[in-house]
């Protein structure tokens, strides 16, 4: 059974490797529970602070902590979401999942080092993702230094 569970996660068993306009369309997808969350942490945020907000003139350090508190909820939700089933809501839609190049899960500190890195090379002219148009296995870079491979998976 274990093996079983092993060789259909595999890059190779059942899947092929994620076509980018997929994966941009689960990215997409992912914004909308990713607003809903934004929303209820900026609430709370606030709540946090009581009656000492002026939202007409923010104090640097408020907005400063507001801007790292969505930060840290939108790369929980990516690193959570990745390495304990492999998929994001997004990627569940569009049936994609993320993998090791070996097909094991993807762990916290990969999944860390991908969420940073992507925005990072897609502000550096998209270079991240252009990189899957020219790779014979549909790899983004980031993909390729962090070790993993995003495959769509037929159910």
């Amino acid at each position: 059974m274990a093996s079983e569970t092993a060789q259909s996660e595999a890059p190779g068993a059942r899947a092929c490797p994620a076509a980018l306009w997929r994966r941009i369309a689960a990215l997409i997808y992912d914004v909308f529970p990713l607003i809903g969350l934004w929303m209820i942490t900026a609430f709370a945020y606030l709540f946090a602070l009581g009656g000492h907000y002026d939202p007409a003139r923010p104090e640097w350090g408020t907005r400063l902590g507001l801007q790292l508190t969505l930060l840290v909820v939108t790369a929980s939700y990516f690193v959570i979401s990745w390495a304990r089933i492999g998929q994001t809501i997004g990627m569940r839609a569009w049936k994609l999942k993320l993998l090791r190049n070996d097909g094991a899960r993807v762990g916290v500190l990969p999944a860390t080092a991908r969420f940073f890195l992507a925005p990072l090379l897609l502000a550096m002219a998209g270079i991240g993702f252009w990189w899957a148009l020219f790779d014979p296995q549909k790899r983004t870079l980031h993909d390729r230094v962090c070790g993993t491979v995003m495959v769509r998976i037929s159910r």
